[in-house]
């Protein structure tokens, strides 16, 4: 086909892709292959005895959730054991933000990409702080997630069935004009997620409806694990391609970071995963926190989070950088990518379309790391999230992509 060829195919894929989030679902009863103890990560693989402590303390909380396990050091044992099953959310058509960790009894939005017949999957989200996707898992947490895993799923699942679904990417299109990057900055897109399906959710009626109401508008971030899987089921569909330099996916476990190319076929490409530079909550600094965790940069992918922070200059605000800056990045950010959106448009730079298809050939040719922006969670896992930042995807990652592709061609 030829690499321009192929990324074309790429971009076409992408811009064809919908979003549409169609209902909720028991993970075991749609994630491939969760059963048994099984839990899944975000990131590229990793061990137990190598995760980072935001990753074991969530773990370690689904194991209480599940019922495995009745204390911590119970999960604990049971962990070393070697008797969890581990994998990686990406490996199982899912996502998920931080440690990104999925269980097989807990609820999951089915998002689904309509063109391609391809549906993802992710978790319900807790809102901001001491949660789970942080690592954090005392007895209240754990009660929390056992009712919005029961009352809460089953009145989204209500509420979606007579609502007929909602069109995420044309919520995500809206949201982007109304000031939001869709990482880190979900405000407008988690009110207008409320307005979708608020009367859907008031019919159901009862107090677990009126008590989802209020968890969904107790956090401007609660948008964020929708958006994280809409843009991984309009993503995956270019992943595959014969001679296709499009990355398909930057995530990373808090040890690693991890990339896949679309013409590589499933191979990761790894680094340690960076630091953040941010702006921390009061009482912590750098010392406490953990290296870049989590799925979400799925959105820096498509084009949205550090990329489009053009269109969310607030932004700077919780991740640090002024205006002036978050505009630099996103025009940046075009120098490493193939082509623009023809429907995700950024009002600032006159209505330009987000940069969409990072190329492995140009992070190099450029020397620019991808840009991303994202929460940061304590070392420790049981604590929680203790701030927010920038940081980027290693370069070492892009080199041995390249290198990788070369090889196929038998250009090394």
């Amino acid at each position: 086909m030829g690499i321009r060829s192929a990324n074309e195919e790429a971009i076409r894929r992408i811009r064809k892709g919908t979003a549409h989030l169609v209902g909720m679902k028991v993970a075991r009863d749609v994630v491939p292959g969760l059963t048994g103890k099984t839990l899944l990560h975000s990131g590229p693989p990793i061990e137990w005895k190598d995760m980072c402590g935001t990753q074991r303390g969530a773990m370690i909380g689904s194991i209480l959730f599940e019922g495995w396990a009745k204390t911590p050091e119970e999960a604990i044992e049971l962990a070393d054991s070697g008797a969890i099953s581990l994998d990686c959310c990406h490996h199982r058509r899912s996502i998920g933000p931080m440690a990104g960790i999925i269980s097989p009894s807990m609820a999951v939005y089915v998002t689904r990409n309509e063109a391609f017949d391809h549906e993802i999957y992710t978790t319900l989200n807790m809102g901001l702080g001491r949660v789970l996707r942080m690592g954090a898992y005392d007895p209240e947490i754990i009660d929390k997630l056992r009712w919005m895993n029961d009352g809460m799923a089953e009145t989204l699942a209500v509420a979606l069935e007579r609502s007929g679904g909602l069109d995420i990417k044309q919520l995500m299109a809206q949201a982007l004009q109304m000031g939001d990057e869709l990482h880190n900055r979900n405000k407008a897109a988690s009110a207008l997620f409320i307005r979708y399906l608020g009367g859907a959710i008031a019919s159901v009626g009862g107090p677990d409806a009126a008590r989802t109401l209020e968890h969904l508008g107790s956090s401007d971030g609660m948008f964020l694990n929708n958006a994280m899987a809409a843009c991984k089921a309009m993503v995956d569909p270019a992943h595959g391609i014969e001679d296709c330099t499009i990355v398909t996916a930057l995530s990373r476990n808090g040890v690693e970071f991890g990339i896949r190319v679309s013409g590589l076929g499933d191979q990761w490409f790894t680094a340690p995963s960076p630091y953040v530079k941010g702006v921390f909550f009061p009482g912590y600094s750098a010392a406490d926190a953990d290296r870049d965790i989590g799925d979400s940069a799925i959105t820096e992918t498509m084009g949205f989070g550090a990329f489009s922070m053009a269109a969310a200059p607030a932004i700077t605000q919780l991740v640090g950088g002024t205006a002036a800056s978050a505009m630099d990045i996103t025009r940046r950010m075009y120098e490493i990518t193939v082509s623009e959106s023809d429907v995700f448009r950024i009002p600032a730079l006159e209505f330009r379309g987000i940069p969409q298809g990072i190329d492995i050939r140009k992070v190099i040719e450029t020397g620019m790391e991808p840009e991303i922006d994202t929460g940061i969670s304590h070392k420790a896992g049981g604590i929680g999230q203790i701030g927010a930042g920038l940081t980027v995807a290693p370069m070492e990652c892009f080199v041995k992509a390249l290198k990788a592709f070369a090889a196929k061609r038998n250009l090394a």
